[in-house]
């Protein structure tokens, strides 16, 4: 695969934080250009907590997917964080590191059910481990499936 932006070839889409373009240059853009070039996949539409999409049946069963990331907090961002504690509520440098890192698991499983051919992701969920203090893994993990629409 081949990034559009710095036509880097990459073995898989792992490395890619859309359709066609590397993490590298992702982390690059302007959060504008990240907006329109984080286009919604179809699978995207696909994914579920439940075992089951309503008004499809699954016809094959292509095993787990998974998306994992490592991060931490720069000594900046803590400091911030540790600051925001003194005044209460919402730890915001916390919030949009956590919810970025899950976005980027979930993309990642997305990208690796659609390497391996599947239409649809069910049975999708998340688990964290902190690794060492301040470092911590997101899984984001289902079972990609190949599913039609049943007939009416």
């Amino acid at each position: 695969m081949k990034c559009e932006k710095c036509k880097k070839d990459y073995p898989s889409e792992h490395y890619f934080s859309t359709e066609s373009i590397c993490r590298k240059c992702f982390a690059k853009m302007t959060p504008e250009e990240k907006t329109q070039a984080r286009q919604p996949k179809a699978i995207y539409t696909m994914t579920t907590t439940a075992f089951t999409i309503d008004g499809y049946k699954i016809v094959k069963s292509l095993g787990v997917v998974r998306g994992v990331l490592v991060r931490s907090r720069s000594v900046f961002g803590t400091i911030g964080a540790s600051l925001q504690t003194l005044i209460g509520g919402n730890i915001t440098l916390f919030t949009e590191l956590c919810e970025q890192t899950r976005a980027d698991a979930f993309e990642m499983m997305a990208s690796h059910a659609e390497e391996i051919g599947a239409n649809a992701v069910i049975g999708v969920r998340y688990d964290t481990t902190e690794i060492m203090q301040g470092v911590t893994e997101v899984l984001c993990y289902g079972t990609a499936v190949i599913v039609k629409p049943v007939s009416s």
